[in-house]
């Protein structure tokens, strides 16, 4: 007996169909003993639909009604999936983030979770045994008493979150894939599921373009030492054992894993673009002009590279942004032109991010450059480089996204045997 978070994306819950396979979910395990909390997202395609209402009443709306607006998706899932647990015999109420609370920062759209108080739901397991079927992706900001959304992938945060709250065993996060491949599937078919993975690698795995977890999610379990069990829901209830270990990947401290490979995973981006600017004079000072303005604009900045100065005069400078941040940061940087002193700026968008990761990179030299012989052998050119203690990326032309994954997740020995 144990007490479990049980999270539920929005294809899990697509339809009345799926919701009521996702009541049997939760029966199997209240049938078991646990205590559940289950956290579940807006219907598929529910919030894109919703965003676009908000866009459609007003490009230029207030962002604590267009929250309001699209937290509703998960309300209303949290209640169908209520009345659905009802209707097979298991006690359930539903919550919105409010009611818990779940107290938030006021930066609506984007907030951040400031706490979670977990007292009542708690009571309600020892005192009713009720599962308590929560509204993911929102919470409530103390300073306005307004509902806040956390972003995109935001449910998978709040599962993690309030896991760590009530103190579960575990947080399982079902989704429509049966758990974290050492790369795409569809790009390279002897992709295989990890059973272990360390939070560290996940965290880079999902940072760098890994879309089974949010990244926050799983930032939060790194700091609560929460584990995260990825898995299917659409695994039939009544096949699987609740006592027993479901095919899924478990994400957990390292310490936990026996054996870590110097390779855990490749991880992929297409939505990356390139600017180049070109001949700044090469002196203190310039670099914070160009990239402090790209800060005030909010545009996250990646890939970075300065070229050696020839002359002691003027160098070049390259960097890469989100795609769609693309034409605010080319905007942004021609505004400072004045201040900056460049003489041309060059920018692409046909450019991908390819990254490999792996804990054990830190005992293993040379992983990178074996990386770089392969791919020229290949050619394919890589435009700019980032290193870190558990991870190298490379840019290269979009056009060898795929190459380039097969060719390094064959060369670090990951395809399936």
């Amino acid at each position: 007996m144990g007490r479990l978070v049980m999270k539920f994306g929005g294809t899990s819950v697509a339809n009345l169909d799926r919701i009521r396979n996702v009541a049997l979910h939760v029966k199997r395990e209240v049938d078991a003993g646990h205590d559940v909390a289950v956290v579940v997202s807006a219907m598929a395609g529910k919030t894109n639909e919703l965003v676009e209402w908000c866009r459609d009443a007003s490009p230029m709306h207030d962002a604590r009604e267009y929250d309001a607006v699209v937290a509703s998706g998960e309300q209303v899932t949290s209640g169908l999936l209520a009345i659905a647990l009802q209707a097979i015999g298991v006690q359930a109420r539903s919550w919105q983030g409010w009611q818990i609370p779940i107290r938030t920062s006021d930066a609506h759209a984007s907030a951040r979770i400031l706490e979670i108080d977990g007292g009542e739901l708690i009571s309600r397991f020892k005192d009713r045994k009720e599962v308590a079927v929560i509204a993911g992706f929102q919470g409530i900001s103390p300073q306005t008493g307004r509902i806040t959304t956390l972003g995109r992938g935001g449910s998978d945060t709040s599962a993690v979150a309030i896991a760590a709250a009530i103190h579960a065993d575990r947080c399982d996060i079902y989704t429509d894939v049966d758990g974290v491949y050492t790369t795409d599937p569809r790009v390279v078919p002897k992709a295989r599921r990890l059973e272990k993975i360390a939070f560290e690698d996940m965290l880079e795995l999902a940072s760098q373009g890994a879309k089974v977890l949010q990244v926050r999610s799983v930032e939060l379990g790194m700091v609560y030492n929460m584990p995260i069990f990825v898995r299917s829901s659409f695994d039939k209830p009544e096949d699987i054992d609740p006592h027993g270990t479901p095919p899924g990947t478990l994400i957990c401290s390292e310490e936990e894993i026996m054996e870590n490979h110097v390779v855990t995973g490749i991880a992929f981006s297409k939505d990356e673009a390139q600017i180049s600017v070109r001949q700044i004079e090469d002196k203190p000072g310039v670099a914070a002009s160009i990239f402090g303005p790209l800060a005030d604009a909010n545009i996250n900045v990646d890939m970075i590279v300065q070229n050696v100065s020839e002359d002691g005069k003027t160098t070049d400078l390259t960097f890469t942004v989100p795609a769609s941040d693309y034409g605010r940061a080319r905007d942004t940087i021609n505004s400072a032109k004045g201040k900056i002193g460049y003489a041309r700026l060059d920018s692409a968008t046909d450019v991908a991010k390819v990254s490999v990761i792996g804990s054990g990179m830190r005992s293993h030299a040379g992983v990178a450059a074996k990386a770089f012989g392969a791919l020229a052998a290949r050619n394919i050119n890589i435009r700019a480089i980032t290193t870190s203690e558990i991870k190298f990326s490379v840019l290269i032309d979009a056009a060898y996204t795929e190459l380039a994954v097969r060719t390094l997740h064959t060369l670090y020995g990951l395809d399936q045997v």
